[in-house]
């Protein structure tokens, strides 16, 4: 049984059905009354359900019809009384001119292609996004047409263009296109679609455009007709066409099982949606708001569905979405925003609504550095800390009567090595390079030592510093201090009068260290030179007798400026900047450079000479004549020309390797154990010949794990190059923007284009020079553009100071 109100604004119907759509054929649904205007005149029909069961009142027109526990067909029986009614006070035009055919009958009947002329009302596809009404106004050569459209303008379609050509419409005037829609857009009622989709479906019946017109609204005229087109247009849920060609299309109601889906993935989408406007508020919000009042970080993380869509923006943000659907929701995001969709913008954004501090360092995130421990290693970190004995506490030789010197930078807060020196009866100077010794307390195939091993290295920024072991560990039971009992592996040195090693000696000690210097500090008291102080100024002779000696063995000297810079509050905009220039050439510098030099050295030595396995690194010289350098200035400038030439250093993990560029017939990294873990396994090896074990790796293994390792020290080199960069070219960002400064040409690079190494800054730049410069010669130049976001640096030279 089905009840249809022509001209008005539904079809009720109640049936019985099969479920699933059973609970929606069986429910009458309320929905706003619906207008159409025609011809200068308006019929209006309103229909409303205010309750799902038969106990209810039904207002149909002006009049309210009580209906109470009556059957199905006693609530349509009044309907249909009352449309009856309607009709003869002429209000309602029932239309009984509905048949509703099958696809097959429909292509069977249909008449063929309507043929183009002057006056018809059609639809075209303007672009890709937009679809107008326009009036034919005249050929365009032999199958284009000029058409009028509902904006003025007039323009030449093409025949696929057209969409749709609105029926029953002769010499239609374009003046009134836009009243036209006006009046279709206000009669379109989306529920309309879903009673005829349910008669259709039980009928098995599909359908043209304009009986589908006559079916909702009781009239087939153009109105209706367009009205119909534009609902069946916009939807997808209900209808899919079965045939179209140019402007005609046939439709066939969709399956319940496919309306369900499509309705659920609707509301789904609906929901989505909902929740992108709602998280789109809070991004601006948060981006409206001080900065002293932005959402902390965590608060972002807390609900799920804003840590997805947060996280989202971060991993596009840094380039490392994981899936598309990371970056589909992020792409979301900035257009709901109205931002382009970009790396750069989204960082921007998360910066603004203060997820991200101005100076994120990006680096840091798409590396995937690890910045924290989990809590087991923690929890084993502690436990180590009071608990583990001292393997090789019998065999601890005590050195704590020697005068210790631990020198580093001011901020170091891992200790690795320290420093003791004497003069023997026969005039030699002996040496001590004590290094911490962290085997002691963490055992090969511990879980420390393997996330040790996945670390690398600890990392070092302007920002902060990341470990490689534990803080609390690090600190507390592997760094040297001052003053206190420390374990450590001792090599201790006899030197000959010509720099080069005489006796040498690895054993387990005791230390107590005397000092904690800066490089500074140090240098200041071998320039004070100070009787009291005379074990440090034996440490600088030995040194420099070292130096002499590598040299006379083909070392090349490729000491510079070096530059560090400490960033304090780095997450404020505007942090506390500290910027250092070192001389690798300085007295104290290279006194600790040329101990720890020597101590590779003798570990290389010990382990040839007892074939212990060891990650032994060397440097090919390349056949490298320094005399053809001897023209350049001595320092920075010469030294850059050579390392420009030099290759890449090896390993060797059986037997050493030369390293030419340091002069030695061998050479072991193994004076910072707490901070490599290259460094690391070469203390396993040798403590363990020391005790009189095997080796705990062998070459082969020694060589799978270096490898992991050197990449890993790749990525962390790279990161600190990069921080270091941002962080100088802000510092010199906010210097005043006449300041000058000094500049040492190192070689040119085309033209007038030359490299330059900034002196107060100890960074290589590029700038144009002007005629007469050469090589060695100082120039002033002046920042012109610093961007550290962006890697934008350039100088310019100024001239006449």
């Amino acid at each position: 049984m089905a009840v249809r109100a022509m001209n008005g604004s539904a079809i009720l119907r109640c049936c019985t059905a099969s479920p699933p759509i059973a609970a929606i054929r069986c429910c009458l649904h309320q929905y706003k009354a619906v207008q159409f205007h025609r011809c200068g005149h308006s019929t209006k029909l309103g229909v409303s359900i205010f309750q799902r069961n038969c106990n209810q009142v039904i207002s149909v027109g002006s009049r309210n019809v009580a209906i109470r526990k009556y059957s199905v067909q006693s609530l349509v029986d009044t309907v249909m009384e009352e449309l009856e009614s309607l009709r003869q006070r002429g209000r309602v035009r029932a239309s009984n001119k509905l048949e509703l055919k099958s696809s097959e009958e429909l292509l069977e009947n249909k008449s063929g292609k309507r043929m183009m002329q002057k006056g018809l009302l059609l639809e075209f596809k303007k672009d890709s996004e937009r679809v107008l009404l326009a009036v034919a106004q005249k050929p365009d050569g032999k199958k284009n047409w000029m058409v009028s459209d509902q904006n003025g303008a007039m323009t030449s379609i093409k025949p696929q263009q057209i969409t749709f050509i609105v029926p029953g419409v002769e010499n239609f005037d374009h003046t009134e296109i836009s009243d036209f829609v006006q009046r279709a857009q206000s009669n379109l009622d989306p529920t309309l679609l879903e009673f005829a989709w349910i008669e259709l479906l039980e009928k098995n019946k599909s359908v043209r455009v304009e009986e589908l017109a006559e079916m909702i609204f009781g009239s087939a005229e153009p109105l209706e007709s367009y009205c119909a087109h534009l609902l069946l247009s916009k939807d997808d849920i209900y209808f899919t066409v079965l045939e179209s060609k140019g402007s005609f299309s046939v439709y066939g109601p969709r399956s319940d099982v496919q309306v369900e889906e499509l309705l659920r993935r609707k509301h789904a989408k609906e929901a989505a949606e909902n929740e992108l406007k709602e998280f789109v508020k809070l991004l601006k919000s948060a981006r409206e708001m001080p900065s002293h009042s932005k959402p902390a970080k965590s608060s972002w993380r807390t609900e799920e569905k804003i840590r997805h869509r947060i996280e989202s923006l971060e991993a596009y943000a840094i380039d490392d979405c994981r899936n598309d659907d990371q970056k589909k929701t992020a792409g979301m995001i900035l257009k709901a925003m109205g931002l382009a969709k970009t790396a750069s913008t989204a960082v921007g954004l998360l910066i603004d609504i203060g997820y991200f501090p101005v100076h994120v360092n990006l680096d840091l995130l798409k590396l995937n550095i690890r910045t924290n421990y989990p809590e087991e290693i923690l929890a084993a970190a502690e436990s180590v800390l009071s608990e583990s004995p001292d393997l090789d506490k019998v065999d601890r030789i005590d050195l704590t009567h020697l005068k210790v010197y631990a020198i580093d930078v001011d901020e170091a807060d891992e200790l690795d090595d320290a420093l003791s020196a004497t003069r023997l009866q026969d005039g030699r100077i002996k040496v001590w390079i004590h290094v911490a010794d962290p085997t002691s307390l963490v055992q090969p195939g511990s879980m420390i030592e393997r996330e040790a091993m996945k670390r690398g290295t600890s990392v070092f920024l302007p920002t902060a510093t990341y470990p490689m072991f534990p803080e609390k560990l690090a600190m507390e039971g592997m760094s040297l201090k001052q003053g206190k009992p420390c374990n450590a592996v001792t090599v201790s040195v006899v030197l000959h009068s010509d720099g080069s090693i005489a006796e040498y000696l690895v054993e387990n000690s005791i230390i107590k260290p005397t000092y904690m210097l800066t490089y500074e500090s140090a240098s200041e008291l071998l320039h004070l030179n100070l009787e009291e102080e005379v074990e440090l100024r034996l440490l600088s002779e030995a040194a420099m007798l070292r130096l002499q000696w590598r040299r006379g063995q083909g070392a090349i000297d490729t000491s510079t400026l070096e530059t560090r810079i400490k960033v304090t509050n780095p997450d404020d905009s505007e942090p506390l900047i500290t910027l250092y220039v070192e001389n690798q050439a300085d007295p104290a510098m290279r006194l600790v450079t040329e101990m720890m030099i020597l101590c590779g050295e003798v570990i290389a030595t010990l382990g040839s000479c007892n074939n212990i396995p060891l990650p032994y690194r060397g440097q090919p010289q390349s056949n490298i004549d320094t005399s053809a350098f001897s023209h350049l200035p001595e320092g920075p400038v010469r030294s850059s020309a050579i390392v420009k030439i030099m290759r890449a250093a090896e390993m060797d993990f059986r037997k050493p390797i030369r390293h030419g560029v340091l002069g030695l017939p061998g050479y072991v990294q193994f004076t910072s154990p707490i901070r490599r873990y290259m460094d690391l396994l070469a203390h396993y090896q040798v403590k363990a010949f020391l005790r009189g074990d095997s080796p705990p790796f062998s070459a082969g293994q020694l060589e799978g794990m270096a490898s992991m390792i050197n990449m890993n020290t790749r990525v962390v080199r790279k990161l600190s190059n990069s921080s270091l960069r941002y962080w100088i070219i802000e510092y010199l960002r906010r210097q005043p923007k006449e300041k000058s400064f000094s500049a040492l040409v190192l070689r040119f690079i085309k033209d007038r284009v030359v490299s330059i190494l900034l002196m107060e800054v100890g960074l290589q730049a590029s700038v144009w020079v002007s005629v007469g410069v050469q090589v060695g010669d100082e120039v002033k130049v002046k920042v012109e553009e610093a961007h550290p976001r962006d890697d934008i640096l350039t100088f310019k030279e100024v001239q006449g100071i």
